[in-house]
């Protein structure tokens, strides 16, 4: 499976700009089989999300669906949601018209046939608010494609191992995020870890430049079931990153060193 990370500069709140942007990022991409966006990839991470929401009929997704289409790829990226009006209490706040709305920070991957599957961020970043105007997902998400078991996480969900633990279920992580230079070296150590300690693929797509509150170095990467890079960004500036990946490969390493056996999962 060819993989194209597309590391983005995300123009605040302007869904128009940033697809433009992504589709001049395209253009000088190698053809692949699934490109990456980053975490809210369309509007930045958001925390007051009633301006800019989408629901399935909204721009993000379409133009999505309608690449994903034309390229005969699949998309994978986030995306503040509108989920209409909350039916759960969580504790979150959001209120308009005397309704408390249901948004979601909604990981989309979308097959070539514009058909569609999603994640919604389970360990919202409570250090910033999301929590507040989020309502947080509690399914694992794993997609099958072209062979491929993909599991689906967002950005603060690469802190928690317990999530992402391999249970004989999947092949290779992909993670969206908009991870900050302020804690950098997290990012630069914990997708190692979750791809050694589950024997596994990661593919960490991350955005650059700057936000209202945070800058952004992206260092997105590709990293091998043994920890090592594959492919990683060599700029602090919009790129592209691009890797063919053995599922094969994957599977021999794994058979020939040997996961944890279940028993020791579950302690």
């Amino acid at each position: 499976m060819i993989v194209t990370l597309l590391q983005t500069d995300i123009y605040w709140k302007d869904a128009g700009k940033n697809i433009g942007a992504v589709e001049r990022l395209l253009e000088k991409a190698p053809k692949s089989d699934l490109y990456v966006l980053p975490e809210m990839w369309n509007t930045g991470f958001v925390m007051q999300p009633q301006d800019v929401a989408e629901s399935e009929d909204g721009a993000a997704l379409t133009w999505m669906r309608r690449k994903a289409q034309e390229l005969n790829a699949a998309f994978c990226g986030s995306i503040a949601f509108d989920n209409g009006e909350l039916t759960i209490d969580n504790g979150q706040l959001t209120v308009e018209n005397g309704q408390r709305k249901d948004y979601r920070n909604r990981l989309f991957f979308v097959y070539p046939d514009g058909s569609y599957v999603h994640y919604d961020k389970h360990h919202l970043f409570r250090y910033g608010g999301e929590d507040q105007w989020y309502t947080r997902g509690n399914k694992r998400v794993v997609v099958n494609y072209k062979g491929w078991r993909l599991l689906l996480l967002v950005c603060y969900d690469l802190r928690y191992p317990k999530w992402a633990r391999y249970d004989d279920d999947y092949d290779a992580i992909v993670l969206v995020a908009n991870w900050p230079l302020a804690r950098q070296n997290a990012w630069d150590i914990l997708p190692r870890a979750r791809a050694i300690e589950n024997q596994c693929y990661f593919i960490g797509c991350n955005r650059v430049g700057t936000d209202d509150r945070c800058t952004y170095i992206g260092r997105s990467c590709i990293l091998d079931f043994k920890g090592f890079d594959v492919a990683v960004a060599k700029t602090e500036q919009e790129e592209i990153i691009t890797a063919e990946l053995s599922l094969a490969e994957q599977k021999r390493f794994n058979k020939k060193f040997g996961g944890l056996e279940k028993e020791e999962r579950d302690r």
